[in-house]
């Protein structure tokens, strides 16, 4: 099996008894997840998601619809379901998470586990419009989140390279509504840091009203990037919801 524009695997097990997929916030790429991958590795087989419009997609026109995302992640992922899958999404990825596991199961195909990490439940949706602000507002929210190393900001090359995809994230997921076709019958396992402005633990917490099955909620010390400086203590909740699914 090979890899196809959609997922890269950083650190591939191939005897593995389950398959972690793990989706991108927004402005992000699969690389974000080289350390858990290295972390959670030989627990699982770890892909990561490549969306259009960055890295080596670079040419490609970003998505700007959570649908859209959803609906291509699902189809890259059809080759790889000889593993039961977990999936694992980060901000905007919870969300994106959330609609590919939607998908899986109208297939037939139940993941393992749904993991959601800094975003709060589709049902506690507030209105932003971030989308909707200058370049330099946009590269603005991102400094604010502190998850962009300043420099890259301060680059005029890299930002002109980062705005189409980061543009069109936060369109995807500030226009994004749940079309009602929950809750999933996997298990939803929510993980947050208790400073993050943008994903209260209330609000995770809501995610509960979004499956059928198990829910539980992990916190950890940090802000929306909380994942940066906890990646020990993650990839350690990780191995653990992945081995209370086998």
């Amino acid at each position: 099996m090979t890899d196809d524009l959609w997922l890269r695997r950083y650190h591939p097990v191939d005897d593995a008894a389950v398959r972690l997929v793990c989706l991108p916030h927004a402005g992000g790429s699969a690389s974000f997840f080289h350390p858990l991958a290295k972390a959670v590795a030989p627990a699982a087989d770890v892909v990561a998601v490549q969306y259009p419009g960055r890295q080596d997609r670079l040419a490609e026109q970003p998505l700007n619809s959570v649908e859209e995302i959803a609906d291509g992640v699902t189809q890259a992922l059809l080759p790889w379901l000889d593993l039961p899958v977990v999936l694992f999404g980060h901000s905007m990825g919870a969300t994106i998470a959330y609609e590919v596991a939607l998908r899986l199961e109208a297939r037939g195909t139940r993941p393992r586990a749904v993991l959601v990490s800094g975003r709060r439940a589709p049902s506690r949706h507030v209105e932003k419009t971030v989308h909707l602000r200058d370049d330099d507002g946009l590269l603005a929210e991102l400094e604010r989140l502190d998850g962009t190393d300043v420099r890259v900001l301060q680059n005029s090359e890299m930002r002109d390279l980062i705005l189409p995809a980061l543009r069109a994230d936060y369109t995807a997921v500030e226009t994004y509504r749940e079309d009602g076709s929950g809750p999933l019958t996997a298990p939803i396992h929510a993980h947050t840091g208790t400073e993050d402005p943008d994903a209260p633990v209330h609000d995770v917490q809501a995610w509960a009203a979004h499956t059928t099955g198990e829910f539980t909620l992990d916190t950890y010390p940090g802000g929306h990037f909380y994942l940066t400086d906890q990646i020990a203590e993650l990839a350690a909740a990780v191995r653990r919801q992945i081995a209370a699914r086998r």
